[in-house]
């Protein structure tokens, strides 16, 4: 099993939790949050001048069985890019165990 952890654009989060769905990757966890970027210029909205290094993101938690991670990744690939600085970060590691509290099962069947 893997855990794949994905920061993206809020943006992108519908287009990204649609492509997931359509591969079978029905559950993950997600939450709103703040990062600090490469990026150290301003911008200027209506005349009003603001700082871009601290970003709004989205955080994803996925966990899926070994068979699931290439399609899970190349679908974050594909569809939580934009080509722009900004784009976001795909991290994956190794899962020890899953369990699903409610039938006791453990493993690859307790995440499916």
């Amino acid at each position: 099993m893997k855990k794949v952890e994905a920061i993206i654009r809020k943006s992108k989060f519908d287009e990204v939790k649609k492509a997931l769905h359509q591969i079978e990757v029905n559950f993950f966890s997600y939450w709103d949050v703040t990062g600090v970027g490469n990026e150290k210029q301003g911008h200027v909205y209506r005349g009003i001048s603001y700082s871009t290094s601290d970003i709004q993101r989205r955080y994803l938690v996925i966990v899926v069985s070994d068979d699931f991670l290439e399609r899970t990744v190349n679908v974050l690939l594909e569809t939580a890019g934009t080509g722009n600085v900004g784009d976001g970060k795909i991290f994956v590691s190794d899962m020890i165990e899953a369990y699903r509290i409610r039938t006791k099962e453990s493993g690859s069947a307790g995440i499916n």
